[in-house]
């Protein structure tokens, strides 16, 4: 999709603190305003924005500057996508509280909705409401031990609900 076309619109059913999301996913993912390889080599930029065919930025060289508006938009986008995968995948996910919802958001964010989905035993708990078994499934993936303490902080939140 192409940043001038209009973003995905969700169904706009979560309670989360959008602000409060952006604001953890610019913390967590790092916000770059140039084209870099991430860890597996894809040509990224902004907040973790994997570069599309479609972007502007696709082939260009790495270092490539994007100016901030850039960024935004694309942050918007890729929040947008998560919330919508999310709301559709899962039906109890609107009854989660804010805190909650933001966690799954950004995991998904980070993780795409085809590796949350990995996440088998962390999805049942949460279905059930059993955040303290969920907070141990998070902690006990490979996903934990290659972004550390952001899967600490999601643990906490989750479990302050």
């Amino acid at each position: 999709m192409n940043i001038t076309e209009t973003p995905i619109k969700p169904d706009r059913k979560t309670k989360m603190n959008r602000d409060l999301l952006v604001e953890e996913l610019k913390r967590d993912e790092g916000c770059i305003f140039e084209v870099y390889e991430d860890h597996l080599g894809y040509a990224t930029c902004g907040v973790g924005h994997l570069v599309k065919d479609s972007d502007p930025e696709h082939g260009v060289p790495i270092g490539t500057k994007v100016d901030a508006d850039t960024v935004d938009a694309y942050l918007v986008q890729d929040v947008d996508i998560a919330i919508q995968e999310l709301e559709r995948t899962f039906d109890w996910f609107e009854d989660l509280s804010d805190a909650r919802q933001r966690v799954c958001v950004n995991m998904c964010f980070n993780l795409g909705l085809t590796r949350l989905l990995g996440f088998k035993k962390f999805i049942a708990a949460m279905e059930a409401g059993q955040w303290e078994t969920a907070g141990v499934e998070m902690l006990d993936s490979k996903w934990s031990r290659q972004v550390g303490d952001r899967s600490i902080r999601l643990r906490d939140l989750l479990l302050e609900g």
